[in-house]
Formats: structure tokens, sequence, C-alpha cells
């Protein structure tokens, strides 16, 4: 292993292209188990925020040109609740129960939580 060199380099930027607020976290979990069909699925919870979010493919070279050299990743669209306080699971009034994953570790997802406060739009219920 002599001569590897192992370093951290963060993405810059994200993008999010569309963003809503729900007003609960169960809403959230209705929209995610519904996003993807009905499938098991989790929410991130970073900094009093649970969302969920998905990201541009970056299959072409432009979107992974600017994933690379610009360090700059794109997000279609993230969907968010205010969470005040981290809980492992959300359970529904129809029963669905979806976990939520403890990102308060990443300075990216804590950075995307306070953005959604400060900048998300609700949407209707």
């Amino acid at each position: 292993m002599e001569g590897t060199v192992i370093r951290h380099e963060p993405f810059k930027e994200v993008v999010i292209m569309e963003c809503n607020q729900f007003p609960t976290p169960d809403d959230l979990a209705r929209f995610a188990n519904i996003s993807v069909g009905g499938r098991p699925t989790g929410v991130y919870w970073a900094d009093g925020v649970t969302f969920v979010y998905y990201p541009i493919p970056t299959t072409t070279r432009i979107a992974a040109k600017h994933l690379i050299e610009e360090k700059r990743v794109y997000w279609a669209f993230v969907s968010y609740s205010l969470m005040p306080k981290y809980q492992s699971l959300i359970e529904t009034k129809e029963r669905l129960i979806i976990p939520v994953i403890n990102m308060s570790t990443s300075p990216l997802f804590q950075k995307v939580a306070q953005w959604l406060k400060q900048h998300g739009t609700k949407t209707t219920s």
C-alpha cells in the first residue's frame, strides 16, 4: 500500500431542483412509501428535519463532470417534514412503519436540513 493516498473531498454544492414540506412526519412517511411503490423504504433525519431525496443519475457525461470536477450533486426532488427530536421509526395511523436513519453525523446532511428549514416550501394537505 506504499504510495497510496487517501483523501476526503466533500461536495461543494447540492442543487435541489424541487422541494416540498409535508405538515407531519406521518405525511412524509406516506409519501415515501407511495413513491417507491409500497416497497420497504426509509427516510433520513438530521438537525430536526426528516427527509427523502431523489438524486439525478450521473449516467450522462455532463452530470458526471459536475459531480467529479465541480463537486456538485443534483437532487431532482426533496420532500421533508420537521421532526425536532430523532425517533428511529415513524408509524402512521395506517400502520405503515418507516425506519428513520439518523444522519446527524454527516456535515452534508446537516447543511441540507438547515437549508430546508430556511428555504423549504409547504405542500397542501
